[in-house]
Parts: C-alpha cells; structure tokens; sequence
C-alpha cells in the first residue's frame, strides 16, 4: 500500500507537458468554463494526450437515447427503452442515469468525453486535465442522483463504475492512527455498487455494513451524502461507518482522508454531499456483528370515513412512539389519498414471536373497530435468516421479492428489490421530504401532527421512512452520527416523510416517449401543497440532501443546518477554484445554475 501510495503521489506531481501549456496558467482561473464550440476547448491531441495518460480508457460518449430521437419507432429504440428497466444495464452505460430527468429541473445530458476509470491514477489524470483546460468535470459511479449531479452537457466524466474492488479486514487501522483499535472493516472502490458489498460482507463473511437500501446504489455517492438503510435506527448513517477514504483533491493529489490525517476533508466527505469536495476513489467502513435475524411486517388498512382515516393516523403514531422508536424497526409507514394506510417494515434482532406481540395492540384495535377499519391485506409478520438478506440463493425461493439482470451472460448476483423498480429510468414529477422531529409525538404536539398528516395525505401520498431518522438509535449510533456532515436534524427525527411522484422512462423529442409534462405540473403542484401542510407543524426546516427538492430555496440550511459553515471552509481550502460543482452542493453559490460561469 505504501509503494502504491508514492506511485499515486508521482503520478499527481508529473508535468502536464503534453498539454502545451504551463500549469502556473491554474492561477487565474477563467469566469467561464469551456464548451466544445469555444476556441479554447482542448484539440484532438490533447485529448489523445489524455487518453493515452490513462491507458487508452478515454471514450466518446454517445446516449443511447441518441438512437431515439433518430428513429423513435424503431427496434434499437424499443430496446433501449426496454433496457431503461434494468438498473445494471443503465449503470453499464456511461451515456445514461438511473434518474433521465425530473420535468421542468433537468434532462439528462451526456459528457462530450468519459474517463473509464480502472484506479487512482486514471481518476488523478482526469481531474488534472480539466482543472488546467478550464473544463466542467462530473463525476459518475452509481448514477442514482434525483438532482442530475452525475450528468452534464459539454463536460468531462469521470466515470468509477469498473473501480469496484472489495477487501475485507479483520483488524483495519487507518493511517496515522497508530493508536486507535483495528476495528472489523471493509474496503471498497468508489464504483462498486451495494449489491456486491452486501454479498462480500453479509452473505459471505456473516457480518453488516451499514449502506443503501436499494441494491444499485453506488457506495461512495451515498456515503458523501449521509446514507441511511433499513437498519439504521440499530446502526447509524453509512456516512458515521466511515473510517477512511483516499479523495482526489482538485489539485492532482490522492489524499489519505481520516480521524488523523486530513480530518477536516474526512468530516466534510461524511455527509457534506458527493462531488463537491473531490473524487472519492476508495473508501473504508466498519463492519458490525450480524444479528441473527432479519424480520418483515406488511399490512395495507383502509379507513371508511375521512374521520376513522385521521383516527386511525393518529392511532398508528402512537403506536410509532411507543412502539417503533427503537434500534429494531425499519422502513415505512405510507398514507395515501384515498384513506389507506400501508405498513412494510422490516426488523432486526427479534424473531416472528416477538414481532407478533409488539403488533398485536394495534391489529387488535384494527380488527375489533369493522365500522371504522378494513384489512385490504391482512397482517403478515415473518422472520429469516439476517445472513439470506441479500442472498440471490436465498431470495429466488420466495416469489415476487427480487427482480434480476436478464441480460445475457449477467452475473447471478446482480438483482434488486422489486419495489424499487420503478425508479429505474424514471423521469421525476416533483420530489419533497422533510425530517420529522420525534417532539411531534409527545401527547400535547400529537394531534396537531395528526392532523397534519390527515390534512397532507388529501393532497399527495407521504411516506414516512422511519429508518431515515435517528430518534431511538442506541448511543453509539448517535454519537458516531453527530460528528458528521450530515444536518443535525436527523439525530432527533423519527422518521423522514418523502412526498414525490414519477413517470417510467421518458425522454423529450423522443415521439412516443415524451415526458407527461401537463400532468407533472399537477403532480408537483400536489406535493407542494401536501409539503406545506407538514411544514406548518416542524419549526425548523430540515431535509435530506440526496431525497429533496430540486427548487428548495434554502438548500443551505435545509441540507446541512448550522454545518455549513464549516463545510464552506473545507471547500475553499481544498477546491477553491471551484472545479468541482453540483447542483445544490456546497460551494455551488457561486456558480450559475449549470456550474459553467462563475458569478463572483
């Protein structure tokens, strides 16, 4: 490790001479950034240049989209749209994003150019040239971003998908912190997705790692925002897992990032949001004992009057309170407009026994009020083996759970949730949360909150994702999580309500395929109005940075609270120039809207 990390620091020190210019041209930075119509873009041999610094793993970049609005009825079009389906096949494609859009924010746009990076140096290379061509550099590894931060017309890609190597350890010790206790932990490349952590530390090695919940996800995107997954009330945010990172800084170097070395770029990446502070290429996270046992409850309730549905809100909160709020429960509660309420939990650490008698005071009084309630599906309260969680083997025996990767030669690992299908491709309507202060739920404040809920669920669907606060973690979990980037909000919410709404795949000027954009302005003029009723009751505004609102005024506060301040002296120390912008991101003030001219 130690030779690779000298190599790294030669690669990042090399003289740009292919280039033809001085790097002392850095300096001065231009207002503007360069677009491939400008005189100053870069010639075909810089970019041969480049693509041979990086082994020849410079590539054009052409959407398959590009095949639709050439011959939108064509076969090749049919195809690419069936593919649009399958997250492993848009994630195979440097020319597509999980999310192609969100109507009236942002179409996805490829890069002109993609860096299909294989390590550190390709990712060193990369970020070199663009700082000293002035260029628009966006970083890409699982492509999951609502917001559009992984894609942009007229830009350089860096692209980490094929970085996906996984090292388990039994006694990892980051650097210079010789005195710290080696701790369980696993290492991960910045391209590698869930699905295959999950594999190499639970289904292999019988142990947790605290990430995504959605298979597909890329690691470092959701670390650098924060992280939550269905266990997260047990073991915190994935962003408060980390132990050590390498970032490639905007200036060339590959950074060792921990408690002891750099630790103000190691808080900022733990939460201060992807893309804005440098490249993450690899980064290290603990790993935790496995419990022996995973569980599920799902049931669906509908209420016969608008006054049994409040009731029956109000109900379901209490219960939440009094029984939820704990390391053991996970996932979500959802109310929807026309007066149903459906519950798909998950549970760790207690069996199916257990779980029965937690549930039984409130299916009871379900069940014992017909006037008021009806089960449209009745309770069901399984257990399974925590070690199967995320075991093809073992998921392809109950029906209906998983969905896989049908393309030929596809690996037997590559499958996701079947519930998290729809956003594969999607084009977003509108898109809201808020983080739930666990306050909302003392006797005095809970039927103000209540009513909230009632009045939000007229207007649009809200899903509260209890998993995505952290009211009832033990201790530890808390503690770990106040010492990141990450809005302090989280550490006393219950529970982060998410309002959105979103078509399958659609792209503009594709006959046939053309976002509904009349029906998404009803969309998202419906989440607005259900958002407002919630506010009205949560003083102090909060979100998550990686599931909000693209137009959210007071993105600073909301995303980060009284952090940000801290996470603006972070960035103007290590990308002062501002070569690395996102929508939204820290630091991204000072850019227009589309990060390419620098407003002051």
């Amino acid at each position: 490790m130690n030779r690779r990390r000298t190599l790294l620091r030669g690669v990042a020190a090399l003289p740009l001479l292919w280039l033809g210019f001085s790097t002392r041209a850095i300096a001065k930075q231009a207002k503007r950034k360069v677009r491939p119509a400008d005189p100053a873009w870069p010639k075909q041999q810089d970019w041969e240049g480049l693509k041979r610094s990086v082994g020849g793993r410079l590539i054009e970049v052409h959407s398959p989209l590009a095949l639709c609005l050439a011959a939108p009825a064509s076969a090749d079009c049919a195809r690419v749209f069936t593919e649009l389906r399958n997250p492993y096949s848009i994630g195979d494609e440097p020319g597509l994003t999980q999310t192609l859009g969100w109507v009236d924010a942002w179409n996805f746009a490829p890069s002109v150019y993609a860096v299909a990076a294989t390590g550190t140096g390709d990712v060193v290379a990369a970020v070199n040239f663009a700082r000293t061509r002035n260029l628009r550099l966006v970083v890409k590894g699982g492509g999951h971003s609502y917001q559009g931060t992984s894609n942009c017309a007229d830009s350089l890609l860096v692209w980490t998908r094929h970085m996906n190597s996984i090292t388990v350890h039994d006694d990892f010790v980051p650097a210079g912190c010789a005195a710290a206790a080696p701790k369980h932990a696993v290492s991960v490349d910045a391209g590698a997705i869930w699905m295959q952590v999950y594999d190499a530390v639970t289904t292999l090695q019988g142990r947790y790692v605290q990430g995504g919940g959605c298979t597909t996800v890329g690691v470092a995107g959701l670390v650098q925002s924060g992280g939550f997954g269905s266990f997260s009330k047990r073991y915190g945010t994935a962003a408060a897992s980390l132990l050590e990172a390498e970032v490639v800084t905007a200036d060339g170097r590959a950074l060792i990032a921990n408690a002891c070395t750099n630790p103000d770029l190691y808080w900022a990446i733990k939460g201060g949001g992807g893309g804005s502070f440098g490249v993450v290429t690899r980064l290290t996270l603990e790993t935790h004992e496995l419990p022996a046992l995973f569980g599920a409850v799902n049931a669906t309730i509908r209420a016969s009057s608008d006054a049994a549905f409040r009731k029956l809100i109000g109900n379901m909160m209490t219960f939440c309170r009094d029984g939820l709020l704990n390391p053991h429960w996970g996932e979500q509660i959802t109310l929807k407009a026309d007066r149903v309420l459906a519950i798909h939990m998950v549970s760790q650490g207690i069996d199916r026994a257990a779980g029965e008698g937690i549930w039984k005071s409130f299916f009871d009084a379900v069940a014992n009020a017909p006037e008021d309630f009806s089960f449209i599906a009745k309770p069901s309260i399984v257990d399974f083996p925590a070690r199967g969680f995320w075991n093809p083997e073992f998921l392809k025996r109950i029906p209906g759970v998983t969905k896989a990767d049908g393309r030929p030669g596809a690996a037997a690992g590559n499958f996701f949730w079947a519930g998290d299908a729809g956003q594969c491709g999607q084009v977003l309507h509108g898109y809201d949360s808020v983080w739930l202060p666990a306050a909302l739920l003392d006797d005095e404040q809970l039927p103000a909150f209540a009513d909230a809920l009632h009045a939000a669920a007229q207007q649009w669907e809200v899903s509260l994702h209890l998993n995505k606060g952290l009211a009832g973690a033990p201790p530890a979990a808390l503690d770990a999580a106040k010492d990141t980037a990450t809005n302090p909000a989280v550490l006393n919410a219950f529970a982060l309500a998410i309002i959105g709404a979103e078509e399958p795949p659609a792209y503009p000027g594709v006959m046939g395929h053309e976002p509904r954009v009349a029906e998404a302005r009803a969309d998202a003029a419906g989440i607005h109005r259900a958002m407002a009723e919630l506010r009205k009751v949560v003083a102090n505004f909060a979100c998550y940075v990686s599931e909000s609102n693209f137009f959210e005024p007071q993105w600073r506060s909301a995303f980060w609270g009284s952090n940000y301040h801290r996470l603006q002296k972070v960035k103007s120390r290590y990308d002062p120039d501002g070569l690395f912008f996102v929508h939204h991101g820290v630091g991204s003030e000072a850019w227009s809207a589309d990060g390419f001219t620098r407003l002051n």
